[in-house]
């Protein structure tokens, strides 16, 4: 294993094929990344004290930070961080011990905290903080702290979703060439 993904006790993070983990980027523990996740410059994913799974073609951006919850006397269960496939993850957005449904993007410094969910095809804006256990229904942009239904998203802004994730698949296929080259 490289000094930039590492284990945790006896767990060791899972990466499935053509995953892109930039080398200014640490990934522990308990993690997961499904084929074609990548994972870009000072992005923390640390998977100690509960999992952390991310799926397929999601794009995790620079400066993020994804966490968990512990098992202890006001969590029994701990919290686990679930994020869905083909996910944009802004730049400096913190995930923590959330659900992200497929198709999301999660503005740039926007904050997901404990338990919330976030159902697929939702659009959290920059800046915005999800509560904990709050549910974002499908389909629409949240905004602000708290984070609010603004309005439903257009077709164009659901189809943006995938792209956005099909563009970072295109992006860290062109950085794995690079060093398969060097």
């Amino acid at each position: 294993m490289s000094k930039n993904i590492r284990s945790y006790l006896n767990y060791n993070p899972e990466l499935g094929q053509r995953v892109y983990i930039d080398p200014a980027a640490i990934v522990i523990g308990r993690t997961q990344l499904a084929d074609d996740v990548s994972v870009w410059p000072n992005v923390s994913i640390r998977g100690d004290v509960e999992a952390i799974t991310i799926g397929s073609g999601t794009n995790i951006q620079d400066n993020a930070v994804l966490h968990v919850t512990h098992h202890g006397p006001l969590s029994p269960q701990g919290g686990p961080l679930v994020i869905g496939k083909g996910v944009t993850v802004g730049h400096s957005a913190i995930l923590h011990a959330c659900t992200v449904g497929d198709y999301c993007l999660i503005g740039m410094g926007s904050v997901v905290l404990d338990s919330a969910v976030i159902e697929p095809y939702s659009l959290i804006a920059a800046g915005s903080v999800v509560a904990p256990g709050k549910r974002i229904e499908s389909g629409w942009l949240w905004r602000g702290n708290p984070a609010r239904p603004a309005r439903e998203l257009s077709a164009q802004e659901r189809d943006y979703m995938r792209y956005s994730a099909e563009h970072y698949i295109k992006l860290k296929d062109q950085y794995l060439a690079a060093e398969d080259n060097s």
